[in-house]
C-alpha cells in the first residue's frame, strides 16, 4: 500500500485519510491539534479498533462522530503513549499493558498530561482513560483484528500483520525526534532497521500522518549524523546551531530543544 493512495474526509478541524486493502481499511486521522496528534481505526467485517485516543475535546467529537458514520461497532480502544482524552469512546473498552497503564497513570506519561494541561488549558482533555483490559506481548485479537504486541520502555509498538503496518511513537522523516542521547539514538537506528527487514508497507505513528520504508532510510541517516554532530561540538548551543544548518527545514524545534538538553545534560 503506497502512503499517498487514500481518500480524503474534512472536517471542521482535522481531516481523515481513508486507505482501502480491499476486506479491511485504514482510516488516519490528522487532527490538526496544537501537537499534531494522529489517531488510527483499524476497520474489518463490521468492527474497529481505536489506535490512541485524542486529546483534545473537538478532535473526541470529530472522532465520534465519524465512527458513528461508519455504522461499525467499535471493538476497543488501544491505548499505548497517549492516555489523555477520557471524554473519547466512553463506552469503549481500552486496552494497554501495564507499563502502558503507569505510564499514564503516574510516570512520564503523566508528566506530560500536567504540563499539557498548564500550556493548553481547558481545550485539553485531561482525564485519564481507565484501562479495562490488561493485555501482554504478542498476538491480541480484538474485534476479529490480530494485533502483535512488543513493549518498550514507557508503553507498547503494535503490528498489524493483515495490513502489513507497523505503529510505534514517532518517526517524521522531515521533522526532529526526541533522542534521549547516543545509546537511544542507536537504538531507534536498530527499530528502524528491523522494520526495513521485516518491510512494512506502512508506519503508522502518533504525530505523523502515515510514512514508509523510504521515510525510515530517511530518518536513520538524520539519527547518524546527529550523533556525529553531538560528537563534535562542545556544548548545547553550538549543537542546536550546526543541526539547524544542515536541517533547516525541519519542524519539531522543541523536540530539538530536548536532544540537545539530553545530549549535553
Amino acid at each position: 500500500m503506497n502512503k499517498n493512495t487514500y481518500k480524503t474526509v474534512t472536517f471542521a478541524k482535522g481531516e481523515m485519510h481513508v486507505y482501502d486493502f480491499g476486506n479491511m481499511k485504514l482510516h488516519a486521522y490528522k487532527t490538526n491539534d496544537l501537537i499534531n496528534d494522529e489517531v488510527f481505526i483499524v476497520q474489518k467485517d463490521g468492527q474497529a479498533v481505536v489506535i490512541e485516543s485524542p486529546c483534545f475535546f473537538d478532535n473526541n467529537k470529530e472522532l465520534e462522530a465519524y465512527l458513528d458514520s461508519l455504522q461499525v461497532k467499535t471493538a476497543g480502544m488501544l491505548i499505548a503513549y497517549h492516555g489523555a482524552g477520557a471524554s473519547c469512546c466512553k463506552n469503549v473498552p481500552k486496552y494497554a499493558t501495564q507499563n502502558a497503564k503507569d505510564y499514564s497513570e503516574s510516570g512520564g506519561g503523566k508528566a506530560l498530561i500536567d504540563n499539557f494541561t498548564a500550556a493548553f488549558g481547558d481545550a485539553f482533555d485531561n482525564g485519564i482513560h481507565t484501562i479495562t483490559n490488561i493485555i501482554g506481548a504478542g498476538i491480541n485479537v480484538i474485534g476479529g483484528i490480530e494485533f502483535i504486541i512488543t513493549p518498550t520502555a514507557d508503553a507498547f509498538d503494535i503490528a498489524i500483520p493483515e495490513l502489513n503496518a507497523v505503529y510505534t511513537h514517532m518517526l517524521g522523516h522531515d521533522c526532529h525526534s526526541i533522542v534521549a542521547g547516543a545509546g537511544h539514538a542507536d537504538a531507534m537506528i536498530a527499530q528502524l532497521k528491523d522494520y526495513i527487514a521485516i518491510g512494512y508497507d506502512l508506519i503508522l505513528t502518533s504525530h505523523y500522518t502515515p510514512e514508509d520504508l523510504k521515510d525510515a532510510e530517511t530518518k536513520i541517516a538524520y539519527l547518524e549524523n546527529l550523533k556525529e554532530i553531538a560528537a563534535a561540538c562542545s556544548g548545547a548551543d553550538e549543537f542546536k546551531e550546526q543541526v539547524n544548518q544542515r536541517y533547516g527545514n525541519y519542524s519539531g524545534g522543541n523536540y530539538l530543544d530536548m536532544t540537545a538538553g539530553f545530549f549535553f545534560a
